[in-house]
C-alpha cells in the first residue's frame, strides 16, 4: 500500500474517534440540560417513525396487521406475541383480500 492510503486510513480513524468522543461529549450535555426528558422518549419515537415510514406506501392488508399487532402490544405487552400476531394477521389478510378480489 501506498503512502496516500496510509494517510487516508490514518484520517479516517481520526474522524470516527472524534465522532465518537464528540458524541459522549454532546450526550453528557444534553444529559444534564433540560432537555434530558427527551432521551427517555427517544427510543418508542425512533420506533415508532420507522413503522409509520414504513407503512406509508403498504396496502391495507399491512395497516390492517398493523393494528392488530397494535392492539396486541397494548393488550400483551408481549414482543414475541406482538409479532407473530401480526405476521398471522399480515398473511391472513393478504390472503383474504387476494381471494376476495
Amino acid at each position: 500500500m501506498s503512502i496516500e492510503h496510509w494517510i487516508l486510513i490514518l484520517a479516517l480513524a481520526a474522524a470516527a474517534l472524534s465522532i465518537r468522543v464528540l458524541g459522549l461529549l454532546a450526550g453528557d450535555r444534553i444529559r444534564a440540560s433540560r432537555h434530558a426528558w427527551m432521551l427517555e422518549e427517544l427510543p418508542g419515537l425512533i420506533i415508532v417513525s420507522l413503522v409509520a415510514s414504513s407503512l406509508a406506501a403498504q396496502d391495507w392488508a399491512a395497516w390492517g396487521a398493523a393494528a392488530i399487532a397494535l392492539a396486541v402490544a397494548w393488550i400483551s405487552n408481549h414482543v414475541i406475541l406482538t409479532m407473530c400476531a401480526g405476521m398471522a394477521a399480515f398473511a391472513a389478510l393478504g390472503w383474504l383480500i387476494a381471494f376476495f378480489t
